[in-house]
């Protein structure tokens, strides 16, 4: 079976959905559009298909000709599908009009498990086991994942999926075509952090008249970034980016009140613990030594994405089969974003894998990176891509038949974690 031959063939249909989804992106969980462009991508395949009740999800199940009789095992293959509410500014001739941009690369995701579909039906008969395609809203924020995995999407084939997949294609760092991933924690943890200073308002050329959340906020701010190196261990590192302030109307008022927002980034479940407790205790500290009182909010965003050793290993072993072995790369450090698959691979072991597709000369140190309103992503990278979802899903069923204990114990309703 030459799945990259097969997909290559593919490629021209492929980079046209991709361009049919950029040029209308939607944002969140309710994605219509988006949602009837998929189901017509996948219209005639041999797949059993259902849509979410709380967001315009689609799942589809491929049962594999070469499937046992009964519970078979299941490989989970995942691509979001939302995009961003940034104004595109990219003057592409396919650039969203509309407000919107697919500037973290979700199309080419979702292009990409079409056609992984397209492959994996045409190959039917040589799975040995079934295969779930998750198309996902709501990635960018919205727990679009954590809706679908309370909705059952680990369940759809009518047993819990054993191992599943996602891919992430970046618009900078990597070179066009190299995939990379890591053992463990690959990407970050994530809290929102939200401070609202209450003081007493006043006239700005008398603050000792008032009781100023300006200056306290700006104290909370730098004490911040100060308590991270004298709490947390260097080796175990913590972010923390104050990204909003909000205060005041006018030049010689003081507010009665001011408010920031940060993101705040971990990477272990010790620290994840940890940091909650350690923004209370010198936020509060500021407002107590400044006669302010402060609201604290640290609201848990993502959990961090950790892939599983033997599945990322056997990641790396299908792109390097597939692909050749210079087209993977085991990076050293996680990454300091966050994602919801996250919240798939908590339930199942899996791995996530990176795709470089800068464009075409551009340099992949000075490129603007995903969430720009400049990011490029070349859809060349598509064939590659399907290839290694479909890959992905026919060997590690194929591992399942040749007596993969992991798989064996899941597909006789034992633990496969």
């Amino acid at each position: 079976m030459d799945l990259l031959d097969d997909a290559r063939a593919l490629q021209g249909d492929l980079a046209q959905l991709r361009r049919v989804l950029h040029r209308e992106p939607e944002v969140g969980l309710d994605l219509p559009r988006t949602q009837e462009t998929v189901l017509a991508a996948l219209d005639g395949l041999p797949l059993e298909i259902s849509t979410g009740t709380r967001t315009t999800s689609v799942t589809a199940v491929l049962r594999g000709g070469r499937r046992s009789a009964g519970a078979a095992p299941t490989v989970l293959l995942r691509a979001d599908m939302d995009g961003l509410p940034v104004t595109e500014q990219t003057g592409l001739d396919f650039a969203a009009q509309n407000g919107a941009m697919h500037g973290c690369g979700h199309d080419l995701h979702t292009a990409a498990l079409v056609g992984a579909a397209q492959l994996l039906s045409r190959h039917r008969d040589r799975l040995a086991g079934d295969v779930v395609l998750m198309f996902q809203p709501g990635e960018e924020g919205w727990d679009g994942a954590k809706v679908m995995v309370d909705e059952g999407v680990l369940d759809a084939s009518g047993r819990r999926a054993n191992t599943a997949y996602g891919m992430h294609v970046f618009s900078c760092q990597k070179p066009q075509g190299r995939f990379f991933s890591k053992a463990g924690t690959l990407l970050a943890a994530s809290y929102k952090l939200t401070v609202t200073v209450r003081g007493a308002g006043g006239h700005g050329s008398s603050p000792s008249t008032a009781r100023d959340p300006i200056t306290a906020m700006a104290e909370m701010i730098t004490s911040l970034q100060t308590m991270i190196t004298r709490t947390f261990d260097v080796f175990d590192p913590v972010v923390v980016t104050v990204a909003n302030v909000r205060a005041g109307s006018r030049h010689n008022i003081i507010p009665d009140d001011a408010r920031f927002e940060a993101t705040v980034r971990c990477y272990s479940p010790a620290t994840y613990e940890k940091v909650p407790g350690a923004l209370r205790r010198v936020l509060e500290g500021v407002a107590s030594a400044q006669r302010v009182d402060v609201e604290v909010d640290v609201a848990p965003e993502f959990p961090m994405t950790i892939n599983d050793v033997d599945e990322v290993a056997f990641g790396a072993e299908v792109v390097s089969d597939l692909m050749g072995e210079d087209r993977y790369e085991t990076v050293t450090h996680p990454m300091a974003g966050s994602e919801d698959f996250s919240y798939v691979l908590q339930e199942v072991p899996g791995a996530f894998i990176g795709l470089g597709a800068c464009m075409p000369g551009a340099d992949p140190a000075a490129a603007p990176m995903n969430h720009s309103p400049r990011a490029q992503f070349d859809d060349a990278v598509l064939a590659d891509a399907a290839t290694i979802y479909a890959g992905l899903a026919v060997r590690r069923l194929e591992k399942a038949q040749s007596g993969d204990a992991r798989l064996e114990n899941a597909a006789a309703g034992g633990d496969a974690r």
